[in-house]
């Protein structure tokens, strides 16, 4: 039987972030069957795009626990992530699942202190920081989400943005192993579910604020901001290279949406270049 418990001490350095990420939560809306489905059929549409061949790009597919080992059976471009984590290593921790063995089980990615798990679960600032740590020191790439809680100007919500991006990641060196990167995905809580995502200007400023704030705070982590909260297709055309990507709910349950929104990342790319 492994030790689960050493695969902290024993997970490879993680491979560097791409430049562009495509992130998809599928909460907890899909059967397990619709789940695999989705994962073959987005692959089936993507695996020779431009932007996922040439490497600028990942796509990350979080679906459910019971799907994650079939999902990971899926050959192609989505790279694998969880929801969710123990912010505990293994041990008597009844219904909760160990990073440790997200590691073991091939996933990269796992989304912490979404604004659902904070609202609903009652999740702290403490109990995020608590995860974040755990998936760093376990080889995991977080995706941290982030936003303000309700409507307001563009400068509330970066300091409140960046108040939670310092409360939630380790300050010290030897906290934060050098490999390791971070996903931050800002999520406005009032646009979350929404009819529509927040205004473009509104995302501009904010993100603006939040990467060159971040820097100052963590001039030596590697990570990428994108945005989430009711995001979909024709929403990048609109940011353009202000943001690192999307991080998709509802409006990429129908995979037909993926490949039109890397259409329009392949063109923020070389709008960049």
């Amino acid at each position: 039987m492994t030790d689960t418990s050493s695969l902290a001490r024993s997970s490879p350095p993680s491979p560097a972030l791409p430049d562009r990420l495509i992130g998809i939560s599928l909460k907890m809306y899909m059967s397990h069957a619709q789940t695999v489905d989705w994962a073959y059929r987005a692959t089936e549409l993507t695996h020779a795009h431009p932007a996922v061949t040439s490497g600028e790009a990942g796509l990350v597919l979080l679906p459910q626990f019971p799907s994650i080992p079939a999902c990971l059976d899926v050959p192609g471009p989505l790279q694998i992530g969880a929801q969710n984590l123990s912010a505990e290593d293994p041990g008597a921790w009844t219904g909760e699942v160990s990073g440790a063995v997200l590691a073991e089980l091939g996933c990269r990615y796992v989304e912490v202190g979404h604004a659902e798990r904070r609202r609903h679960f009652h999740e702290t600032d403490d109990i995020v920081r608590a995860k974040i740590a755990a998936a760093l020191r376990l080889g995991l790439v977080p995706i941290l989400c982030v936003g303000e809680e309700s409507s307001g100007t563009p400068e509330s919500a970066a300091a409140e943005v960046v108040a939670q991006i310092r409360s939630a990641l380790p300050t010290t060196a030897g906290d934060q192993p050098p490999e390791s990167g971070v996903v931050i995905a800002y999520e406005p809580m009032w646009a979350i579910g929404a009819q529509r995502p927040a205004a473009p200007d509104h995302i501009l400023a904010v993100c603006e604020a939040v990467r060159a704030r971040t820097r100052i705070h963590f001039p030596s982590l590697d990570f990428r901001l994108i945005y989430g909260g009711s995001a979909g297709p024709g929403l990048l055309t609109r940011l353009g290279p202000s943001v690192d990507g999307l991080f998709l709910g509802r409006f990429a349950h129908d995979p037909e949406s993926v490949p039109r929104i890397l259409d329009e990342l392949a063109d923020v790319i070389m709008l960049k270049s």
